[in-house]
């Protein structure tokens, strides 16, 4: 059985917009370009032919697989939760206890991670070990550069 797929509502509605790129700009693109690279000749040393088709593959698994997470998606609106815990959605703000830095994350579904809009997967290292501890928290998280330490300081649902 399918398991279903957290997301936010942007996160939802990105994906159904990368889906509707795919379906109306870049497949008929790919399919012209494949009639292009056709017309040149002889197909077993045709390059474009044989680039024209392999986008045409990677279109259409990236199309199987946005249709699969849409179905399967289940989407959290953060703000209709209330909890005095880290879960899903939440804006966390953390304290680096060793560099005495201030981080706030929003813990999202893995599509929506972008770490440069401090935004983290709910599935990532950090994210998994925010999950469930409350303000004031001390949270012990292994990253690839050691163990970091930080005290939780402000959670809020957007």
């Amino acid at each position: 059985m399918s398991r279903s797929i957290p997301m936010t509502d942007e996160g939802y509605r990105n994906l159904q917009e990368e889906l509707k790129r795919l379906i109306r700009v870049e497949r008929p693109k790919v399919v012209q370009d494949i009639a292009e690279a056709r017309d040149h000749g002889d197909l077993s040393e045709n390059a474009e032919y044989d680039a024209a088709k392999n986008r045409q593959g990677f279109i259409e698994g990236r199309i199987k697989e946005l249709n699969d997470k849409i179905a399967r998606a289940e989407v959290i609106n953060p703000a209709s939760l209330n909890s005095d815990k880290v879960l899903f959605g939440a804006k966390v703000t953390l304290f680096d206890v060793d560099s005495d830095n201030e981080v706030t994350y929003q813990i999202v579904g893995e599509d929506e991670a972008d770490i440069k809009m401090g935004k983290i997967s709910v599935t990532s290292p950090v994210g998994r070990a925010l999950i469930g501890h409350s303000i004031d928290a001390e949270v012990s998280i292994t990253v690839p550069s050691g163990v970091k330490i930080y005290e939780i300081t402000d959670i809020r649902y957007e």
